[in-house]
C-alpha cells in the first residue's frame, strides 16, 4: 500500500481532521500486539509474579485513558506520514530478533515500544507523535528494569536503608551492630534484602507521580518535573523509615516483623509516601506559586 506523500503547509491547513488513518493505525496496533504477543505475555506474567512490577497492570490502562481524554485534540491533527517511521519499524524488528537470539528480555520488550512509535510516525507523522508523547513515555514503566541495572540500584539502596536504620535505632537507645545490609539486634538478626531495598516503592511512586502530575498540573511542566524527581528522596526516606520501624518492632515482638504484619507495614509505609508526595505538591503551590502559574506546553 503506497504511503501518501507529505503535504505542504497550505494543504495541511485545508485538510480535514478525518484524514487521519485511525482505522489503519488500529489495524497496525493489532498486528503489533499479535507479533509481540509471546513477549507481552511473558511480561504480563512477570507483572503477576514480581512484586516490584505490580504496577505494570495499570500502566497501559492509564495510558489508554489519557489517550481517550485527548481524543478531540488528536482528531484535529492533520496527518503528515513520514518514512522515518518505517526505519523505526525495521529497527524494532531487528532489535526483537537480536533480543530473542540472545534471550535478552529487555531488548525484546523495548522493541515493542520502538515499533509502536514507528507505526505512529509512519502513519500519522511527527505531529501525532508529539501529541502522544506523554502516554507513550508512561509505557516505559511497564517494562521491567534489566537485571544488570536492577542489581546496581538495589544494593546501594539496601546499604543506605541499613545505615539510616542503624542511626535511627542507635539514637533511640536500641543497641545494633551493622554488617553491610545486615542489622544485628539483641533479639535477632535483620537482613535488608532486595525486597526491602525500596526499589518497589520507587518504581510505583514514580509512575503514580506522573499520573498525579498529569491530572493536577497538566499545563505546568516544571511542577510536574519537580513532583517526579521528588519521588526519589521520598521513596528512600519512606523505606529507611520502614526498616527502622521493623527493627523497633522486632525488639518488642519479633513476630510482628515477619509475614503478614511485615507486608501490611509495607503497604502502610507506601501510603505514607503517597501522602508525602501530595504534601510536597501542596508545599510547592503554597511557597512557590510562580511554579504553578507558569504555563509551559506539556
Amino acid at each position: 500500500m503506497p504511503l501518501p506523500a507529505e503535504k505542504s503547509t497550505e494543504t495541511q491547513s485545508a485538510a480535514s481532521p478525518s484524514t487521519i488513518p485511525w482505522l489503519l493505525l488500529g489495524w497496525c496496533a493489532t498486528l503489533l500486539i499479535i507479533t509481540y504477543l509471546p513477549i507481552l505475555a511473558r511480561m504480563v506474567d512477570q507483572w503477576n509474579n514480581d512484586d516490584d512490577m505490580g504496577h505494570g497492570f495499570f500502566v497501559p490502562l492509564v495510558a489508554i485513558y489519557v489517550v481517550w481524554q485527548m481524543r478531540e485534540s488528536l482528531l484535529a491533527i492533520v496527518p503528515q506520514p513520514s518514512w522515518f517511521g518505517a526505519v523505526l519499524l525495521v529497527w524494532g524488528a531487528l532489535q526483537m530478533a537480536v533480543g530473542m537470539l540472545g534471550a535478552e528480555l529487555f531488548l525484546q520488550r523495548t522493541a515493542f515500544l520502538i515499533s509502536l512509535v514507528g507505526s505512529i510516525v509512519f502513519l500519522g507523522g511527527w505531529p501525532l507523535l508529539r501529541a502522544l508523547r506523554f502516554p507513550l513515555c508512561m509505557l516505559v514503566f511497564m517494562v521491567p528494569i534489566p537485571a544488570v541495572i536492577y542489581n546496581q540500584i538495589t544494593f546501594p539502596l539496601q546499604l543506605l536503608a541499613s545505615r539510616v536504620a542503624e542511626i535511627a535505632l542507635t539514637t533511640i537507645g536500641i543497641p545494633v551492630l551493622r554488617d553491610g545490609n545486615v542489622l544485628e539486634l539483641a533479639s535477632q538478626k535483620l537482613s535488608v534484602v532486595e525486597a526491602c531495598s525500596g526499589i518497589r516503592s520507587l518504581l510505583s511512586l514514580s509512575f503514580l507521580s506522573l499520573v498525579y502530575g498529569y491530572f493536577f498540573e497538566e499545563n505546568r511542566t516544571l511542577t510536574r518535573w519537580l513532583l517526579f524527581l521528588s519521588t526519589i528522596p521520598i521513596a528512600i526516606a519512606a523505606n529507611s523509615f520502614r526498616v527502622s520501624l521493623t527493627g523497633i518492632i522486632s525488639e518488642y515482638n519479633p513476630e510482628l516483623a515477619q509475614g503478614f504484619f511485615h507486608s501490611l507495614e509495607g503497604w502502610v509505609i507506601f501510603v505514607f509516601a503517597l501522602v508525602l508526595l501530595v504534601g510536597f505538591h501542596r508545599l510547592l503551590v503554597r511557597l512557590a506559586p510562580s511554579l504553578s502559574s507558569r504555563k509551559v506546553a506539556a
